[in-house]
């Protein structure tokens, strides 16, 4: 008995998105399931019950499914979109982001301000250093990490994002220890940065 096709694909963990058609792993791809009200949902966490439909991690992707009526078509019924349902996902996927910054300095693995982070960078326990995008380029220059390490660099964040995230006011700059929480952290990061760049 031939397997079926989709079974196929879970066991690869590769989806295809519905807009350009093109298989592809899970982590580059956005879940959308289809709400009771009929809605088309962003699924981050692919977590969500029911039958999912994948959209490419890019911003004019999802922005194109919800123009074209993909997901009526994905989900083989009537599904609507939010006409910035490309935006909300946006501020999702960095809710999801800052939400992992947060976890981070209550488990006492972040630190912020110029001083600290300069003194964290010459530890060898720090994985990630986070500049506000809105930073000087100066303060930038100055805290950048040693050649060869391990250490890497997130500048997506605004200021007011980062303050919000760590419970202070004007947080510029801040740097986050090795861990499971550093690595959600980058990898949620990293897909902000892709959605946003496409």
């Amino acid at each position: 008995m031939l397997a079926d096709p989709a079974e196929a694909d879970e066991d690869l963990g590769e989806r295809t998105c519905i807009v350009t058609r093109t298989a592809c792993d899970e982590e580059n791809l956005i879940r959308f399931v289809r709400g009771p009200d009929g809605v088309a949902v962003p699924d981050l966490q692919r977590k969500l019950p029911g039958r999912g439909v994948w959209v490419s991690l890019a911003k004019s992707r999802v922005a194109e499914a919800g123009k074209k009526r993909l997901f009526s078509r994905g989900f083989k019924e009537e599904t609507k979109s939010d006409e910035a349902l490309a935006d909300l996902t946006q501020s999702l996927l960095r809710r999801s982001a800052l939400g992992y910054l947060s976890l981070a300095k209550k488990a006492g693995d972040a630190v912020s301000g110029f001083m600290k982070v300069e003194e964290a960078m010459g530890r060898s326990d720090i994985r990630l250093v986070l500049h506000a995008s809105d930073a000087a380029v100066d303060g930038v220059r100055k805290l950048k990490p040693p050649e060869g390490g391990n250490i890497e660099t997130i500048n997506l964040f605004s200021s007011a994002e980062m303050d919000l995230a760590l419970g202070r006011a004007n947080v510029v700059h801040a740097a986050v220890t090795k861990g499971g929480i550093a690595e959600k952290l980058l990898r949620a990061a990293r897909r902000c940065e892709i959605y946003e760049a496409s």
